[in-house]
């Protein structure tokens, strides 16, 4: 079937429409840890693993979070989720940490949650908030399991490598960025005399927050030009098609 120029322009206007909103609304297909990066020093930090259903008919039934012992996480506290029961299991470690408030001798070594579902098509977000993170590493790798109402378990666990293809199942990373003055408790060196010299401005804005503003910025533009596209392009079709109509009418009359 041949289209007149106008009717080809109109489908090309829905086909960018189409493509622009698939680009500002990203999946993610497996177990994931948000946020996925933190400075090294960040304290009481609170993070959610998100496990969607991949399954066509199955809902998920079971979610296990394996803790690393290497570099061990010494105490957890789990947000609760409706419908779910959570446990904490702990392990004795090898060598205790020590603290200014004394030993630790004890780890997080699992999560688990049961009891609830995550229909096909879904997903859910387990929130837990680590009292502190490990030291002497630049991430933590958790490891999870995902087991379905039919008894399939699905094995995120394979650890991804810099500079080589994501595994089929990768496991949640947490990587664990340079430490930054704005989240200790010490001042930075001559932070006190900067701030005598060059006083801050009444309403100052961080470059983060610019930074991340400036995105969201871009993914709603990037949004809402996709739908007013979209709206153009049907619009077009729905003209095109009545002139269409319009010029057969007269033609047969």
């Amino acid at each position: 079937m041949n289209l007149s120029p106008k009717k080809r322009l109109a489908a090309a206007f829905a086909l960018g429409a189409a493509t622009v909103l698939a680009a500002a609304v990203p999946a993610s297909a497996h177990v994931i840890v948000q946020p996925n990066s933190v400075p090294k020093n960040a304290t009481d930090q609170t993070f959610a693993f998100r496990v969607p259903d991949e399954d066509d008919k199955n809902s998920t039934v079971k979610v296990e979070i394996d803790f690393p012992t290497d570099h061990p996480i010494p105490s957890v506290k789990v947000a609760p989720v409706p419908g779910w029961t959570d446990a904490i299991q702990t392990t004795k470690l090898a060598t205790p940490i020590h603290t200014d408030d004394g030993d630790i001798t004890d780890a997080v070594s699992q999560v688990v949650w049961t009891g609830g579902q995550i229909a096909p098509g879904h997903f859910q977000d387990f929130t837990v908030d680590l009292g502190a993170l490990p030291d002497g590493t630049d991430k933590v790798v958790f490891k999870a399991l995902q087991t379905y109402s039919d008894g399939t378990v699905v094995r995120w666990i394979e650890e991804p490598q810099d500079g080589q293809p994501e595994p089929k199942n990768p496991a949640p990373v947490l990587k664990l960025t340079a430490a930054t003055a704005g989240d200790s408790d010490a001042p930075a060196p001559g932070a006190a005399a900067s701030a005598k010299a060059d006083p801050a401005p009444a309403n100052p804005t961080s470059t983060a927050t610019a930074k991340a503003s400036g995105s969201d910025s871009t993914a709603r533009a990037l949004g809402i030009a996709g739908i007013v596209v979209g709206v153009l392009g049907a619009v077009a079709g729905v003209v095109i098609g009545r002139r269409g109509r319009g010029t057969g009418a007269d033609a047969s009359a």
